[in-house]
Formats: C-alpha cells, structure tokens, sequence
C-alpha cells in the first residue's frame, strides 16, 4: 500500500452478475486489509486474556502478531522470542504449515508456555496463540487450592459438630452405663442424674431412676449385703444351702406385749424403730448379718454368709456394746416419759445350714438347725434366770477368757430340749 507505506493482504474473487437487458456481465471483486490492521485485530481480540498470538504465512513468515503495535513494512521469519522457540518445536515436528489443529508446551528462557495452533482454510495460514502456564493455570491452582482448603475446612467443622454430636450420646451413655453398674451392685444412695438433650438418654435415664428407686425401696425388706456377697461370688438366686459353723444370737424385748398395750402405736413404732436402728449399726460394726426381725426380736448370724473369724468373741462384744448403748438410750426415753426397753439376748455356737431356702418363688437367706433353736431357747432362759446376757459354753469356749463371764452353776432345762446345757451370764469386758 504506497499510501501508508506498509503492506497489505489483497483478495480478489470473480463474481457474475445480469444486467438489466439480461447480458451476463463478468466481476472481480478485490480487497486489500493492512498487516498492521489485522495485528490491531488480533490485539483486540486477545486484549482480555493475558496471551500472545501471531498469524504465520504458508510459507513460515509472520504476516501479523497481536505484540506488535508498528505497521509491517517487510515480512519477517520467527526466528526469536517465544515465536522463534514455537516455530522452531513445529518444524521439528512437522507440524509447521500443517493442516491439522495441534495443542502443545514449549519451555523459553525458564518459563513454560501453553501453545494452540489453529489452520485456516483456502490461505494455508496458520494463527498460533501462546500463554505462560502459570498465567494460565495460576488461577486453576488457586481455585483447586481455594477448593482444597474449604474442603479441609468443611472437614474440619464436620469432625468437629460429630465430636460434639457424640460428646453428647457417648459422655452420658457412659455415665449411665456406670450408674447401671452401681444398681446392679445395689450401691443405691447418691446416684447421679445424667441430663441431656437426647431424647433417646433422657428415657433411659428416667429408666435407672426409676429402677434405682425400686430397688432401693425393696432392699428395705432384705438383707442387702447378703443379696450383693451372693451376686458377687456368682451364686445362683435359687434354693441352696451349706453347712457352716456359726455364731447365732437372738435379741428379745423384756415384757415388750405390756409394753405396746400401754402404749399408743405411733410412739411404739418410733421407740422400735430407734431400738433397731441402734441394734443394727452395732451389728454391722461387729460383722454380724441381720437374718431377720421378729417383731420386737432380732436374729443375727456371724459367720454367714462369709466365714468369720472369731465370730463368738465378735458377737458377745456386740452384745455388751448393745447393752450399753441401750442404757443411754433409756436414759433419753425417761426424760421424754416413755417406757424403757430392757434387752435380753441369747448367744450360742454350733453348726446350721445356711442359704437361700423357701419356695421356688419367694426365697429367703437364712441359717436352720439345732444350734439356731438353741440359741433362741437361751435367749428365752434369760427370763428364768433373771439374767440379762446368756451364751452356751461353746461360745464361752471361743471367747477365750478375753470377756468377763459367770458360769450358771445349775444346768440349764431349755423349753423344748430334753438335755440340759451349761450356760454362762456375760458380764462385759474383763477388768483390768
């Protein structure tokens, strides 16, 4: 183009066309397009992207490259830059001039560029775009590290709300699992409540409470420690029973039916239940096991369930220790104007058969045997005697002398016995 200087693509095309008298006419339409203006072209179209592209004739020169803003007043080979690089990998494959699209990287000074080729038909050109691939792919890896750390994030919260979810199921599960276990040792005071907002938890809570409050107002009618020493060493809850040598003492209230016709039954009621509890906290400091209340007597057995030793001196101490404590409580009564228990017990030693004995439906643990009735019919000879404490001589035997003692110089008659035993009045702890 002499006008500007610089060169210019030129296309021309026959066309025919009719004129108005019908005479075919011949026509050559030409056009003439600036190298330098399809260079402003291509920069326009690749001004969004942060890319370069030229456009190479057939025969391997540049007509037109989008970073080049002067008019092209000569056609140049790519023989430098990234282009030079590029051209130089597609005449080693072949590929320059072709006319087959390809897709390929090439390395430049360091950098690795990203390169698409593209044919265009009827001209044998061909437009190669070129981008750096950490401009391309800069934004993919922040998008795949972007996605990356949201994902660990996502993670992140997720392990958290599920240790927090199962904070809330197996912290009071295991609580309760621990609840349930002291129920089943029969540990029943002081139970702690598990709260909690699952649904689920509260229902089994409310469940052990529920059983805790059963069990504990059933074990008000039998001798808990025994329940939990047969539990414990695996015994079966069914009739059962073994020979032992124990200690067994009965306890009886002198004159206790003119006592309870005397007086009003909610002051009776309280004055036993006083009496019992005192009895029973001697009893149990001393290892002696509560068989059973008989109205304003008791029977106690040392020796069983669990094997005991020294259970004649454990016993008669308890005795003389309830005894005792009796007195003071007397004292108390009198200032208040109610009537004085005087307790009168019976000791004896031998061998019985312990265990769970009754129907298949109702059981009870108890001790039977002659040393059992013996030791009843002592405690019955106290008020023939005028005494107040008795034991046989095979508990007197077991004592060792450590107690003070009066040997009952007749030989007893026991109701009930055709022989006659020695007895012996204990009098408490020896002097020294």
């Amino acid at each position: 183009m002499s006008d500007a200087k610089e060169l210019a693509i030129g296309h021309a095309r026959p066309a025919g066309r009719v004129d108005d008298e019908g005479h075919k006419r011949g026509l050559v339409v030409d056009a003439n397009v600036s190298l330098g203006h399809l260079s402003r072209l291509m920069r326009v179209s690749g001004a969004l992207g942060s890319g370069e592209s030229a456009l190479l004739s057939a025969d391997h020169h540049v007509i037109a490259r989008s970073n080049d803003p002067e008019p092209v007043r000569k056609l140049e080979s790519p023989d430098s830059g990234v282009l030079g690089t590029i051209h130089a990998h597609m005449l080693a494959a072949s590929t320059a001039g072709g006319a087959d699209d390809m897709a390929f990287s090439i390395e430049h000074e360091g950098r690795r560029y990203l390169v698409q080729t593209s044919h265009l038909p009827h001209t044998r050109w061909q437009l190669v775009s070129w981008e750096p691939e950490d401009l391309l792919l800069g934004s993919l890896h922040r998008l795949v590290l972007w996605s990356l750390l949201l994902t660990v994030g996502f993670l992140a919260l997720s392990l958290f709300i599920s240790l927090r979810l199962s904070k809330l199921v197996t912290g009071p599960i295991e609580n309760l699992s621990r609840v349930a276990r002291r129920i089943g040792r029969l540990e029943l005071d002081n139970l702690p409540i598990e709260p909690s907002r699952v649904l689920e938890i509260q229902h089994l809570n409310q469940a052990l409470d529920e059983s805790a409050r059963s069990l504990k107002a059933f074990s008000k009618f039998v001798p808990v420690d025994i329940i939990r020493q047969l539990v414990a060493e695996g015994h079966a809850l069914g009739p059962s029973g073994s020979p032992r040598r124990i200690t067994a003492m009965f306890t009886d209230v002198e004159g206790f039916t003119s006592i309870s016709e005397s007086m009003p039954a909610d002051l009776l009621v309280r004055q036993l239940t006083e009496y019992f509890n005192l009895a029973a906290g001697i009893f149990a400091r001393h290892g002696g096991v509560i068989d059973k209340f008989m109205g304003d007597g008791i029977m106690v057995l040392w020796g069983a369930p669990n094997e005991l030793e020294d259970a004649e001196y454990r016993a008669c101490v308890a005795a003389i220790e309830l005894c005792a404590a009796m007195d003071a409580l007397n004292e108390k009564w009198r200032a208040e104007g109610l009537q004085e228990f005087r307790t009168r017990v019976g000791i004896h030693t031998g061998h019985v058969i312990a265990g769970v004995l009754g129907s298949s439906d109702r059981l009870s643990y108890t001790a039977i045997g002659d040393a059992i009735n013996a030791a009843s019919r002592i405690e019955g000879a106290n008020k023939e005697l005028g005494t107040c404490m008795l034991i046989s001589e095979a508990t007197f035997q077991g004592l060792r002398g450590r107690l003070a003692t009066r040997r009952i110089e007749e030989l007893a008659q026991l109701r009930g016995r055709q022989t006659r035993m020695v007895l012996y009045e204990l009098l408490g702890p020896t002097p020294t």
